[in-house]
Parts: C-alpha cells; sequence; structure tokens
C-alpha cells in the first residue's frame, strides 16, 4: 500500500498574502480552427494560464493547471473549434470549476495566422502573418472573452514630410515656379518623410465571445496605419506602397485614432459595453528609441467621439 503524500502546496504559508495571479506561461500546444466549408486551420499556440490564489494558501496546483490546458486544448482539437477565443473560455472555466479555492481564472493564447492576397500592383500571390490574441477570465458571475490581433505595417512621419515638403518649396520657388504651380505639384506628389515599421495591436472584450470575425479585425489594424506593406513585392509593388504610405503619412496616435474609426465603423452590432483595446507601436528609423501610443476604451465611448469628430462639434 502506498504512502499518501502530504498536499503542502494546501497548507499555510509563512506570510499571509493573497496574490493575483498565479500560474504557468509558455505553454506549447496544438490548436485546431475549423473553417465552415474549408480546410481547418492548425495553429501552434502558446498559452498563459493563472489563478489567484487565496492568503491562507501556499500554493496553486501547477499540474491541475497542465491537466485542465492538455484536457481543454485535446477537445478543441478533436471537435475543432470555430473560435480561438472560446478555447480559452473553456480553459478558464474548467481552471475555476478544478480549484475551488480560486475566484477568477485567466487563459490567454497568441499564435501566428497566416493570410493570402495578392500584391497590390503585380498581383502575385503572397502571404502575411498576424499574431492571434485571445483570452478569457471566468469568475463565478460568467466569463468575458477577448479576440484580436497584432499585424505589422509601415508609417510616415507627417512632421519629417513637413519639412520636406517646405524644402521643396522653396526650392521651387528660386527656380520661378508659380505658387499654384507649386500647391498642385505637393498636392499630387507627397514629400519624403523618414518611415518606421510599425506595430498595430487591436481587441475586443465583452461578455462571453464577442461577435466579431477575426479577418475583420485584421482588417481593420492593417488599414489603420499609413499603407499594408508585403512579404512578396515586385518594384510596381514597392513604388505603390511607398506612394501610399507618403500620402497618408500618420503619427502613432493618428493610427490609434483609425484603430478607433475603425471599429466604430466595421462592427455597428456589437455592444457599447465592449471593451476595445487599441495600441500602436513604431520602430523609429532615425531614433534609437520607438514611438508608442494606446486607448483603452468602451465601445459605446469611442462611438460618441467619432460621432462628435464627424460632425464637427466640440
Amino acid at each position: 500500500m502506498s504512502q499518501q503524500l502530504p498536499d503542502v502546496q494546501a497548507s499555510s504559508p509563512d506570510v499571509t498574502v493573497g496574490l493575483n495571479r498565479v500560474g504557468v506561461t509558455g505553454v506549447e500546444k496544438l490548436v485546431k480552427l475549423g473553417r465552415r466549408d474549408r480546410d481547418p486551420i492548425v495553429l501552434m499556440a502558446e498559452f498563459e494560464v493563472f489563478v489567484d490564489l487565496p492568503s491562507w494558501r501556499k500554493g496553486a496546483d501547477m499540474s491541475r493547471n497542465m491537466e485542465v490546458i492538455d484536457e481543454t486544448l485535446e477537445t478543441a482539437v478533436s471537435e475543432q473549434a470555430y473560435r480561438v477565443e472560446d478555447v480559452c473560455g473553456d480553459a478558464a472555466e474548467l481552471l475555476l470549476e478544478k480549484h475551488d479555492y480560486t475566484t477568477k481564472a485567466e487563459v490567454r493564447m497568441e499564435a501566428d495566422y497566416v493570410t493570402h492576397e495578392l500584391t497590390p500592383e503585380s498581383e502575385m500571390a503572397t502571404q502575411s502573418t498576424a499574431t492571434i490574441i485571445a483570452s478569457a477570465t471566468a469568475t463565478e458571475d460568467g466569463t468575458s472573452e477577448e479576440i484580436g490581433a497584432q499585424v505589422t505595417g509601415m508609417t510616415v512621419c507627417p512632421c519629417s514630410q513637413g519639412m520636406s515638403a517646405a524644402r521643396a518649396r522653396e526650392t521651387l520657388r528660386s527656380m520661378a515656379v508659380e505658387d499654384e504651380v507649386i500647391d498642385d505639384f505637393l498636392e499630387q506628389m507627397p514629400q519624403a518623410g523618414h518611415s518606421q515599421r510599425g506595430h498595430a495591436t487591436l481587441t475586443v472584450e465583452s461578455d462571453g465571445a464577442p461577435e466579431v470575425d477575426l479577418n475583420e479585425l485584421i482588417e481593420v489594424a492593417r488599414d489603420s496605419m499609413s499603407a499594408r506593406i508585403y512579404n512578396l513585392a515586385k518594384r510596381p509593388d514597392e513604388d505603390h506602397m511607398t506612394f501610399e504610405a507618403h500620402k497618408d503619412a500618420k503619427f502613432v496616435e493618428d493610427c490609434v485614432r483609425a484603430l478607433a474609426e475603425g471599429v466604430v465603423d466595421r462592427f455597428p452590432d456589437l455592444p457599447d459595453e465592449a471593451i476595445v483595446y487599441m495600441e500602436q507601436s513604431n520602430d523609429e528609423s532615425i531614433h534609437q528609441h520607438n514611438a508608442h501610443a494606446e486607448r483603452v476604451a468602451k465601445l459605446g465611448d469611442l462611438r460618441g467621439e467619432v460621432a462628435t469628430e464627424s460632425t464637427g462639434d466640440d
């Protein structure tokens, strides 16, 4: 007869302080994402799972957390989940069930996601990669889920471009070009500005699964920057990207506001209580630091702000 081992984690800690999040990170699992009338997508996903810990308990059951993740993901693979956020939600609810001492369970997942498209001018087939971001938080009051993505694009600095335009105007005037012609030229031919590789992050969170399509969120995020970029690009495509980016120069702040406008326009049926997270981070080309801006808001608040902007009210 085997000896019963003591449950050290269930004992009292030396310092009775509760903890908000205890769990495991860096858990890699395959997730099969079903698509109606199409072959499923298999994702290599990385998970984080957490529970809160009361002050009277020494530790969480790490092996039990892994058991829940394994059980949930095996079910998701066999049944082909259609929403990655539901995989997180199922896992969070199982965590809550299996840990009788916790009041909140959290699961977060990230995975690379490939989309197929054509280049803008040469129309050659290519692929783009986005990072899927999904999470869920389960409590006794219910489960909230989050879905979104981070994408890469191109931005051009309006300030730098403005200085180039001023230099061009001065040069053309010295060549006796009329101001009307100069204005017309600068309107049609945007001037140089230093460019950055930009990273836009957009997620939506709601009670239950947000009624949004992941691919539409990715489209909104890609359109928020000065121009889209493509892994494959012939010379006409490079020219297209460069021209489009300089025609729509944006600060990081402008990109976040474009995310807000895009969400409001694209998802009219989402509830006002949905939480929208928007972030833009640019790898600066003329500095060693990066530029960053973000906003977290209820969708109803964003709708009010965007509507005010469109009517021109103060």
